[in-house]
């Protein structure tokens, strides 16, 4: 490496100590403009799709989703504030006239500003693992439509299970405890979805 090569980069590494700080509250400022569109982006969609597809889960599925949603909602509402704090600052009370008290302040800011984005990227993580959770609570524990259980009222009986065949003369299904029965249709007064055979009969 030449002689000028180092001077230029010792140059470079003094001039660093005064362009840091902008530096940082730039890279802030995405961190802070990317936070807030992904918790503008979780919140529209947990307030057109959340409650609907959430009502189709058993119950403790739905509230540890439920959960994991609020979670992840707080957490990237609070790296969101943090970024912006990183990007812009707090209001300072004192009035820098002196080198050496700008120095410090400077210093210290980049010290604040260094930590607040931690926490925000930390936090962004975090939120989008909440609601990757979220999903795969939300995939795991959704019935399949042929899975969902039927509840089938004839004039003397009320009878549970999974829909096996339906044609033209009768209805067939299978329950826990009957195995599969066929009833004719001259016999069933009505036919509901069920969440679970336990409550239904």
């Amino acid at each position: 490496m030449s002689i000028r090569s180092e001077r230029r980069w010792a140059e470079l590494a003094r001039e660093l100590e005064f362009t840091r700080l902008p530096e940082l509250r730039r890279q802030a400022e995405g961190w802070r403009t990317g936070l807030t569109g992904l918790t503008a982006l979780l919140a529209v969609l947990v307030l057109l799709k959340g409650r609907d597809n959430l009502g189709d889960l058993p119950e403790s599925a739905r509230a540890t989703a439920t959960g994991l949603l609020i979670s992840a909602f707080v957490l990237l509402v609070t790296g969101s504030l943090l970024a912006a704090r990183a990007a812009h600052g707090a209001p300072e009370r004192e009035i820098l006239l002196g080198g050496q008290a700008l120095r410090r302040w400077t210093e210290r800011e980049v010290a604040r500003v260094t930590q607040a984005l931690a926490w925000a990227y930390l936090f962004c993580v975090l939120g989008v693992i909440l609601v990757v959770g979220a999903l795969v609570v939300a995939w795991l524990t959704t019935q399949s439509p042929g899975a969902q259980p039927i509840v089938v009222r004839t004039n003397t009986d009320v009878l549970c299970g999974k829909l096996v065949r339906a044609d033209r003369h009768q209805v067939e299904i299978s329950s826990k405890t009957d195995g599969k029965v066929s009833v004719p249709w001259k016999a069933v007064v009505s036919v509901k979805p069920a969440k679970t055979c336990d409550g239904a009969l």
